[in-house]
This record gives structure tokens, C-alpha cells and sequence, in this order.
């Protein structure tokens, strides 16, 4: 069985090293020379919306997913009527745009911060009237990483935002005054079976994610296991409103003990990376099994699970393997300011273990 992939990037590379071992072969279509997922599978060079290299990608496919989000919704429907396709092109649409996702959840009764929708100034001006400050103006479509976003904290930042995003349609969002960020990882097969993974905490900077631990397990225990009740009911309410097949991932805040939903990502995920350890089943294995229409497996912990991002550049290679337990994955990306080019991981059956050596990961990376 051949499963295409659209990217070629690190994710699509983790799809595969998860796939390889259930005897799937790999195809990835990339407009880079040197994607890195193409150390594991064929690389097709082609732009997404260049018909000609579809149809090249697509000849002998057995199904086609996808490795982020920002690939053109056109492309993914012009594949669907080829060869099967998952998640499917009107939930990539969704989750392209900041708007469509937090209606989504509003339809769906999932509490989030207020919203309104953006399209000129004016529109930015009454908004903060009706919100209130501090408050996050996005763009709708393709931020990703920190990247289209603005905070405003004053009433007067309001023109110098709406420049900055160039006029872009956007979204004011209100402040969410969380005490952590979270996200849930949960699968839905092509027959309606959902497994969810623990909840995972995240702590990011400069809008990239630097640090996730799972389960997140600050609190209480019935105070965790309302959390991760709260998250899976709403992850199942997105999954079946979507007709979702594949892993999906869901950003929420804790805001005073309840949780509030960000975005959803309807691919693999980078906090997930965890599970590629410290699960029974990894978050790209299962991914694979949903949408090849397999059986989902278990989505146990295998003990208290953390991941370090590596970002822009790695510490020595022998530094990172001389942390004990450490689990280091390099993606073969030159070094660059802001770039993922590998993450590493640790399990252990103790919490403040797993904590301590984080922090001593976190320290090699970002010194």
C-alpha cells in the first residue's frame, strides 16, 4: 500500500518512520529540493496547485493525507475525486481559517474567548469596544508559529495592528487569562471508533512551542480528570460534527478550572511528539490506522512523558544522547533561525524525573 503525502516536511518524515514497520510505502509531494521527509520516502518536486505534478503525485496511490494545514483546499478536493483522501478538503477548509474554527466551536457549544470577525478598520475599532483589551488580532488564514498575530493593549494600537497585518480579513479574539496551555490528541477511524491521548501541557516562547509534558498532571487528581473529561467530550463533539477520519489535535486554554478552545489542527502535531515513546500507540501510527480504515490502538501512557523542541539549532549530538534517557530525533533540516530541526524526548515512571530532566534538556537547548 502506497500513502501519499502532501509536505515533506518533518511530520510527513515521522508519518513514515511510523509507517515503514506496517509495511507502507511512502510518497511525498513537496515544492523543496530538499524536503526532509524525503530520506524515507520518494519525493515528488512540484507546486500544490500545479495540476500536471498532482496527477504524477496521485498515479498508483492508495490514500493521501497531509502534513499541515496551509496546503490550497483546491488541491486536496482535485485529489479526493482520485484517490481517497483524509481528513477530508471541508475540514481542511475549516481549520484554514481562525473564524470558521471558532464558529465551529461556538455551533458545537465549546466555550472559547469572544470573537468577531474583521474586515476593516472601523470593524477593528468597534470590536475592541465590544471586547475589550488586552486582546489578539489575527489574521483568518495561514499564521502559524506566532506569525499574523498582534496583541493590543491599548486603543491606539488598533491603526499600527491593522497595518501590520497588511488589511489582511482577520479575527479579534479576547484575552484568555489561562493558567496553562494544553492540547488534546484524539483519532476517529473511518468506523466512528475515537481513542484520545492524555492531555498534554505546553509552554511555548516566542510563539513556538518549546516544552510538552503528558499526561499534564498538575492538580488535584479529580481536578486532572475533569480536565481530560472536558477535552475528550469536546474533541468527540468536533470529530463527529467533521465526519472527521485521522488524528486531530485540539489547543485549549485552562482558564479557571474549565477549559476554553484555541484551534484545531487536523494533522499530526508537534506536541504530540511524545507518544513516538511514551505511548503504546504513537500519535503518527494512529493517524495511519484511522484513515487506512485499521484498527485504532491503545492510547495508554507508558509512563510520564516529556519533549524538548529543538529550535533554530541542536546542542552537540553526543550532548544530547549523554542526557539519561534521552530519545533524540534529528530531521536531517539545515540550522536556522526559528526552524524545527529536531526534538527530544524522555519517559519515566516518576513525574519529578521526567521534570528534572526536561529542565536539563531545556537547558542544553536554550542556555
Amino acid at each position: 500500500m502506497i500513502v501519499g503525502v502532501l509536505g515533506g516536511g518533518q511530520l510527513g518524515r515521522m508519518l513514515a518512520l511510523a509507517g515503514l514497520p506496517l509495511g507502507l510505502r511512502f510518497r511525498f509531494l513537496d515544492p523543496s529540493l530538499d524536503a526532509c521527509a524525503g530520506h524515507v520516502g520518494e519525493l515528488h518536486v512540484g507546486d500544490y496547485d500545479d495540476e500536471a505534478a498532482l496527477a504524477r503525485f496521485a498515479d498508483g496511490l492508495d490514500a493521501v493525507t497531509y502534513e499541515f494545514e496551509n496546503v490550497p483546499v483546491a488541491a486536496v478536493r482535485w485529489l479526493a475525486e482520485r484517490v481517497p483522501v483524509f481528513p477530508s478538503a471541508d475540514t481542511l477548509e475549516v481549520a484554514q481559517d481562525r473564524l470558521a474554527e471558532k464558529s465551529l466551536f461556538a455551533r458545537l457549544g465549546i466555550p472559547t474567548v469572544p470573537f468577531a470577525s474583521i474586515d476593516s478598520l472601523a470593524d477593528l475599532r468597534a470590536a475592541l469596544g465590544t471586547i475589550g483589551l488586552p486582546a489578539i488580532f489575527k489574521t483568518r488564514r495561514l499564521g502559524y508559529d506566532g506569525k499574523g498575530q498582534v496583541v493590543l493593549r491599548a486603543e491606539v494600537d488598533a491603526e499600527g495592528a491593522w497595518r501590520a497585518l497588511g488589511g489582511a480579513q482577520s479575527i479579534l479574539e479576547g484575552w484568555a487569562p489561562f493558567s496553562r496551555e494544553v492540547s488534546l490528541l484524539a483519532a476517529r477511524g473511518q468506523d466512528g471508533d475515537v481513542r484520545a491521548f492524555p492531555l498534554t501541557e505546553n509552554r511555548h516562547r516566542d510563539g513556538i512551542l518549546r516544552v510538552s509534558r503528558a499526561p499534564a498532571a498538575d492538580g488535584p487528581d479529580a481536578a486532572i480528570a475533569r480536565l481530560q473529561g472536558l477535552a475528550d467530550e469536546y474533541a468527540g463533539r468536533v470529530l463527529g460534527a467533521l465526519g472527521y477520519v485521522g488524528l486531530l489535535a485540539v489547543e485549549l486554554f485552562v482558564v479557571e478550572g474549565g477549559l476554553l478552545a484555541n484551534e484545531i489542527a487536523p494533522r499530526v502535531h508537534n506536541s504530540g511528539h511524545w507518544t513516538i515513546e511514551g505511548a503504546a500507540t504513537s500519535q503518527f501510527e494512529q493517524h495511519l490506522r484511522a484513515g487506512l480504515g485499521l484498527p485504532l490502538g491503545s492510547t495508554e501512557p507508558l509512563g510520564h512523558a516529556g519533549m524538548v523542541n529543538l529550535i533554530g539549532d541542536a546542542p552537540p549530538l553526543a550532548d544530547l544522547l549523554g542526557a539519561r534517557g534521552a530519545h533524540v530525533h534529528l530531521y536531517g533540516k539545515a540550522a536556522r533561525a526559528g526552524r524545527k530541526i529536531g526534538h527530544v524526548t524522555v519517559v519515566d515512571p516518576d513525574p519529578a524525573h521526567r521534570d528534572a530532566r526536561l529542565e536539563a534538556l531545556t537547558q542544553k537547548s536554550y542556555p
